[in-house]
């Protein structure tokens, strides 16, 4: 579902300073539907950057290889990450006003590499008002769906349709609750899937603490989850494969029509 959000949310009381990084514990808990089907949990720890899209960190050369934010890596691919928002958001009639600020929780580029199952975007307007979140989520089949959500999401918990297809355990149905507040000193994000055919769910939650972006803080975060964006897409695999050796079933991969404004 990408309808307009209908209302500006409340002004946020203080915009959190960026860029920063979080010390993040992710955690998957699938339920069994109807048809038997294992429940399962898992978790693993990671770090995240909030960045402003305005000022996007610039590392000294030596550890550029560290953290390096793409614009092809959201979006449709524009000029810089924010111009792929502003073109996603455009072509849905939700156009930001002169002087708005967007905040994104992502991972960077490790070594070239990245992968952000969920990357989460506040879109503050000149006042400081939150207008919209925007959830980006990338499947491990290269693809990626993008999620307008009012700014309820921030503050309580927003609903929409799933609409892209995720973990192969999964068909495109059902409907996720998201709730994802804008980080502070701690990150606590939560997406649930439900109202799936066969009555199987999913809760996934994200939390963290802030830590300074320096590059102490960076160097600290590197040596203590060497290579996170690879371990993140080798660790869903992994699971993948222990979930299909307990036999659960594979559903089918349907093709994935683009969004406007999404590649």
């Amino acid at each position: 579902m990408s309808a307009v959000p209908p209302a500006a949310g409340p002004r946020e009381s203080a915009a959190p300073p960026c860029p920063a990084l979080y010390d993040t514990r992710i955690r998957h808990v699938r339920s069994g539907g109807g048809d038997g089907g294992p429940s399962y949990r898992l978790g693993h720890r990671t770090y995240m950057w909030l960045v402003d899209l305005a000022e996007l960190p610039r590392l000294p050369r030596p550890l550029r290889p560290l953290a390096r934010f793409d614009a092809r890596d959201h979006f449709g691919g524009g000029a810089t990450v924010r111009a792929g928002l502003d073109a996603f958001l455009a072509a849905r009639g939700a156009t930001l006003p002169a002087g708005s600020r967007v905040l994104m929780l992502a991972h960077a580029r490790v070594f070239g590499y990245v992968f952000n199952p969920l990357s989460v975007y506040w879109c503050q307007g000149p006042d400081g008002r939150l207008l919209h979140v925007v959830a980006e989520v990338h499947n491990t089949y290269g693809g990626r769906h993008v999620y307008l959500l009012g700014p309820e999401a921030a503050h309580a918990t927003a609903r929409t349709a799933k609409e892209f297809y995720v973990s192969p355990f999964f068909g495109v149905d059902g409907e996720y609750r998201m709730r994802l507040p804008v980080p502070g000193e701690r990150l606590a994000l939560s997406v649930r899937l439900s109202g799936t055919p066969d009555g199987a769910g999913l809760t996934a939650a994200v939390s963290g603490e802030r830590r300074r972006a320096g590059v102490a803080g960076l160097l600290r975060a590197a040596l203590r989850r060497p290579w996170s964006t690879a371990a993140v897409a080798v660790g869903i695999r992994f699971h993948g494969i222990r979930l299909w050796l307990r036999g659960l079933e594979v559903r089918p991969r349907p093709a994935h029509v683009p969004q406007e404004g999404v590649k």
